[in-house]
C-alpha cells in the first residue's frame, strides 16, 4: 500500500512544499471499496500524520467517503483522539453520537474570517478535520492560510505592534446568549458553548478556563478570557505562528450583543489598531488558498500551523467537522 500525491490546480508552494497536499487513491479497490479504504488509512496513518505536520493541510479526494459515518470511521482508523467542542463561539449541531458536528452554521452571506480553531480557549485542538457532504453551487471555499507565512508578514507590516502582541498576549471579550442565536456567526449560547444546563455548571467551566464573567439581567453572560498568547513558537515545525483569533474577533464578532473592535485587547487593555489589521486582512486574502470543494472531499488541518476561513456561498452547502486533541 502507498500514499499517492497528486496536483491541485489551486494549491501553492509554501517553503517549497505543496499547500495543501493532495492525496488520491492508488488503485481502484481503495477508490471504490470503503472497507479497503479504512484499512488503507489504518496502515498509512503514521505517514499521513507526518505529511500533515510537514505540509500543514492534506486534502483527500476521490476516496469512498459517502456520509458522516464513513467520515467518522476514517478518523477512528487514526490515532487522533476525539475532542468535545467546548468553548467555541460558532453555532453547530451534533451529527453523529461521537465525534462529528456541523461546521460553522452562520449565514451563507457571511464570510468567516481567518482564525486558528478555538484560539480563544486555553487548550485549543491540535487538529481539525472537514468533510464535504454537499458542495455549494457557488463560493463556499474553506480558505486555508499558512500561519508561519502570515506571521512573518505581520512583523513586516507592523513590527512594533506585532512585538507588543507577542510580548503581552491578548484577552477576548464576548457576550453569550442564553439560547443559541443561529442568525449570528458567534451566536452559540453559554449552555452550548460549555455543554452545560445551569449557571453553576457554566461557572465551573469558566473558572477552569481562567475566565471572568458577569451575568446579565436577560440571562446572557459577559465573559473575558485570561491572557492568552497571540504569537506562539511551534516546536514541531520550528517556526513562529500567528496563533490567535484576533482578526476573526476584530472583524467578525459583531452581532446585537458584541462589537468586534472591542472584543479583543492586549493584556494592558489596549484595543487593536484598525489600520494595521486591515492591512493584515488584505495580506491574508492574498496569501491564502481557496479550492473548490467536491462532494466526498476530506481536509485535514494542523491547527498549530494553519489558519482557516470560510467564503460566502450560494445554494446548499453542508460541511461536517471534527476536532482532535494534540
Amino acid at each position: 500500500m502507498s500514499v499517492v500525491i497528486s496536483k491541485l490546480e489551486e494549491q501553492k508552494q509554501v517553503n517549497g512544499l505543496d499547500f495543501p497536499l493532495l492525496v488520491t487513491p492508488h488503485n481502484d479497490e481503495v477508490k471504490k471499496d470503503a472497507s479497503t479504504f479504512f484499512h488503507w488509512v489504518e496502515e498509512n496513518k503514521a505517514e499521513l500524520h507526518e505529511k500533515l505536520i510537514k505540509h500543514g493541510a492534506v486534502l483527500f479526494r476521490d476516496f469512498p467517503i459517502a456520509n458522516s459515518d464513513d467520515f467518522e470511521q476514517m478518523l477512528n482508523e487514526t490515532n487522533y483522539k476525539n475532542m468535545p467542542y467546548v468553548g467555541g463561539a460558532a453555532p453547530r449541531s451534533q451529527v453523529t453520537e461521537s465525534r462529528i458536528v456541523t461546521a460553522n452554521e452562520s449565514p451563507a452571506s457571511e464570510k468567516i474570517p481567518f482564525h486558528h480553531e478555538m484560539a480563544q480557549v486555553p487548550t485549543p485542538p491540535g487538529y481539525i478535520f472537514f468533510y464535504c457532504e454537499t458542495a455549494a453551487e457557488k463560493g463556499g471555499a474553506t480558505s486555508i492560510l499558512h500561519s508561519g507565512e502570515i506571521c512573518k508578514t505581520f512583523f513586516d507590516i507592523a513590527p512594533e505592534f506585532a512585538k507588543k502582541i507577542e510580548d503581552q498576549g491578548v484577552r477576548y471579550i464576548r457576550v453569550m446568549p442564553e439560547v443559541t442565536d443561529t442568525a449570528s456567526a458567534i451566536g452559540r449560547s453559554w449552555k452550548d458553548t460549555f455543554l452545560v444546563q445551569t449557571r453553576e455548571e457554566a461557572e465551573e467551566k469558566m473558572r477552569e478556563a481562567g475566565m471572568t464573567w458577569e451575568w446579565l439581567d436577560n440571562g446572557n453572560v459577559r465573559t473575558e478570557t485570561r491572557v492568552l498568547p497571540a504569537i506562539r513558537y511551534d516546536e514541531e515545525t520550528q517556526q513562529k505562528v500567528f496563533f490567535n483569533s484576533i482578526v476573526a474577533v476584530f472583524t467578525g464578532w459583531n452581532d446585537s450583543r458584541n462589537e468586534g473592535k472591542k472584543a479583543v485587547a492586549t493584556a494592558n487593555g489596549e484595543f487593536m489598531d484598525e489600520e494595521l489589521l486591515n492591512k493584515l486582512v488584505s495580506a491574508m486574502d492574498e496569501q491564502c488558498v481557496n479550492f473548490k470543494w467536491k462532494d466526498g472531499d476530506v481536509l485535514w488541518i494542523n491547527n498549530h500551523t494553519v489558519l482557516h476561513a470560510r467564503q460566502p456561498f450560494e445554494g446548499d452547502r453542508r460541511i461536517l467537522a471534527s476536532i482532535s486533541f494534540k
